[in-house]
């Protein structure tokens, strides 16, 4: 270029910045336009031609060649961001659809901006645009995927509007999502506002860290909610589930869990139902009844309660009373005969037409005006029944509330029957007993000590045993079981899942889990009809022995109470995790959880059945613990070495400290020292 006799030549700094920046551009994939808004000539780069898929050629550099390319439905909407920046001289944005002319559809993202000539109007805008296609593709996948979850799920962004909203989202919500879309979610929901909902939103947000909650929302959608709400480049996702009905019957499921609890502590027949009729109310009724049935024909009432400690004697007097004075026919009996809940609307006109004597009287006085008799079924038996009177202020049994009522039976009469069998089962011959209680095994690397005491107030014994034997690879096995019966058969059947047991551990070697699946199974084949709990250890050393002392504990129960290790030091550890099967005789074939432990040289391993530690009215966990601290004491009074005579110090201490006297029940303990590893020669 000439001015006069002076000729410009290109900077070549500039220059090659100009075309490192055209590289740039054209690497990325990004077109540029340049439209002149006095002419209306439109002109684009050789990127911005391919995008759109358009031969230059065929270009016609105006505003209708770009709008025929454009998909008819994006037309109106990209033509109004157009006119809006040029009416501003301000920025255009814009992502639209293109069809080319191969009829392939592609999303392209464009931005510009519009130029101000010297009069202050717009003259000029200039711009680029890039294909977004795949990224769409993808959100397309992403959609489709969180259509189909059964969780709600909607995203909002940084200025708190709603993004997207999935099906289950617009159902849990209330409102299709086209209400939803682009709204601001304090402005749709107001009652968010200060709640839980914009407390944990807003955390998340500025935290930049998951937040997980429950919260309510207010009518009109009167809901418990579940969320989960995630911060992440696109915004604040969140995905929430209706829980409602599970906070609303949290209350009955709490009751639930306290019975079965209570109920598990104890095998006391009339303890364990008096403490259900005290559970009852006032939460289910306003008092109670609970009644012990033997064959429908022979029935007593074993627990009651009312919510008023005022009229707790007239309840029980009531209880003293009723069942003499009831007719046949009445309500109670209908229950115990059909298994099935009867409901008396109005309780005291109906129910004194089947009561006789001072009873009419004694109801009249507690006046209740609905009642439920509800049978206590167990293994296909009708045990008992629980009945709940409802005073006239108190409204009737929900669905719901019947449904847990219903529940509770169940598990009542589970638990009566449990007792029942657990009463009967210390009818099995003594000599029996007796006769299976050999020497145990001594081993040179263990100490091994047994203990058995038959139930003091018994002439007969239950089905408690104890044993210790080596398997033949040289590991030993610790046994302690306890097996349900009814007859002198069931005493005969204790021995048989004994030797079964003995036997089948000598020949197998199993570990203790695979000991009592296979003993599950030949019982089942054998045709021995009981049930059992169990618990089995097995003590393993290293093959050959090295003299390192080292031993590997595993065990497995059957519905067993757990073991308890005390180390070298003279902590006690009560081994209770990973789970309890279930008894044997019940569900075989069903794989038995197993443990294991390395405990150092000098520990002491105790097993025991559960007449050690279960005491009437005392949760079990009571008695577990209570003989944890015996068996610490015991150790630190009389420190264990070499002679035999140590241990058996320690169980006796153990035993009189537990029993205090006399056994309630019958007691087998088996008890093992690791002795200390040899020196080296």
């Amino acid at each position: 270029m000439t001015a006069g006799d002076l000729t410009i030549e290109p900077d070549p700094a500039t220059e090659a910045e100009r075309v490192r920046w055209m590289l740039a551009v054209e690497a990325a994939g990004v077109g540029s336009f340049d439209w002149d808004l006095r002419t209306g000539r439109l002109e684009w780069d050789d990127q911005l031609l391919e995008i759109f898929g358009i031969a230059r050629a065929e270009f016609g550099e105006s505003l209708d060649d770009f709008n025929a390319a454009l998909h008819p439905d994006d037309v109106a909407r990209v033509g109004a961001a157009v006119g809006s920046a040029i009416a501003r001289c301000g920025e255009y944005t814009a992502e639209y659809r293109v069809v080319r002319p191969d009829g392939c559809v592609r999303w392209v993202q464009a931005r510009g901006k519009a130029l101000a000539g010297d009069d202050g109007t717009a003259v000029r805008m200039l711009g680029a645009a890039y294909d977004t296609t795949d990224r769409h593709d993808g959100d397309a996948r992403i959609s489709r995927v969180l259509e189909t979850m059964s969780a709600a799920f909607f995203l909002l962004d940084d200025e708190w509007r709603f993004r997207y909203v999935n099906a289950e989202a617009e159902k849990l919500l209330g409102r299709p999502r086209t209400d939803l879309l682009g709204g601001v979610i304090w402005e749709l929901f107001p009652a968010a506002v200060g709640s839980p909902f914009e407390e944990h939103y807003r955390g998340a947000a500025e935290s930049g860290a998951t937040r997980a909650f429950e919260a309510y929302y207010p009518a009109p959608l009167d809901r418990w909610y579940e969320v989960r709400a995630w911060p992440g480049a696109d915004g604040l996702s969140v995905y929430f589930s209706d829980c409602t009905q599970r906070r609303r019957s949290q209350d009955r499921l709490q009751l639930l869990g306290e019975v079965s609890d209570d109920l598990a502590s104890t095998l006391d027949t009339e303890d364990a139902v008096a403490r259900l009729a005290r559970h009852l109310v006032p939460t289910l009724a306003s008092w109670c009844l609970v009644t012990l049935s033997t064959d429908q024909r022979h029935l007593r009432d074993i627990g009651s309660w009312h919510a008023d400690p005022a009229g707790r004697d007239t309840v029980a007097r009531y209880a003293r009373l009723r069942l003499h004075a009831l007719s046949p026919t009445s309500y109670l009996h209908r229950a115990l005969r059909t298994g099935e809940v009867v409901e008396v609307p109005d309780a005291t006109r109906e129910i004194t037409g089947v009561l006789t004597g001072e009873a009419v009287d004694v109801l009249r006085e507690l006046a209740p005006q609905t009642a439920y008799a509800v049978p206590l079924r167990a293994r296909g038996r009708t045990v008992g029944a629980m009945t709940l009177f409802h005073d006239a202020e108190r409204e009737r049994l929900s669905p719901e509330d019947l449904t847990t009522v219903v529940q509770l039976a169940d598990r009542a009469g589970l638990a009566l029957d449990n007792a029942r069998l657990y009463e009967e089962q210390r009818h099995i011959a003594e000599s029996l007993q007796r006769a299976l209680l050999t020497e145990p095994v001594e081993p040179e690397h263990l100490d091994v000590a047994v203990r058995y005491l038959p139930a003091s107030r018994a002439a007969q014994v239950g089905g408690d045993w104890y044993d210790a034997f080596l398997q033949r690879d040289g590991a030993t096995v610790l046994v302690v079981g306890d097996v349900v019966g009814h007859d002198t058969q069931a005493a005969a059947a204790m021995s048989q899942v004994r030797t079964l047991l003995r036997g089948i551990g000598y020949a197998s070697a199993s570990a203790p889990g695979a000991l009592l699946e296979e003993l599950d199974t030949a019982m089942r084949g054998l045709r021995v009809d009981t049930m059992a709990t169990a618990l089995v250890a097995r003590l393993e050393r290293p093959v050959p022995d090295d003299g390192s002392g080292r031993t590997r504990l595993r065990w497995s129960s059957a519905g067993h109470p757990p073991p308890l290790l005390a180390s070298a030091d003279g902590h006690v550890e009560v081994l209770d995790g990973g789970g309890n099967g279930p008894l044997l005789g019940l569900l075989a074939g069903r794989e038995r959880p197993e443990r294991q432990v390395e405990p150092e040289p000098g520990s002491v391993l105790l097993l025991y059945s559960d007449g050690l530690v279960e005491r009437r009215g005392e949760h079990l966990r009571v008695g577990i613990e209570r003989l944890r601290q015996a068996l610490q004491d015991a150790v630190a009074r009389h420190p264990l070495s070499d002679d035999r005579g140590d241990l058996e110090r320690v169980v006796d201490e153990v035993v009189a400290t537990m029993l205090d006297g006399d056994a309630d029940d019958d007691v087998a303990v088996v008890a093992a020292h690791l002795r200390a590893a040899r020196p080296a020669a």
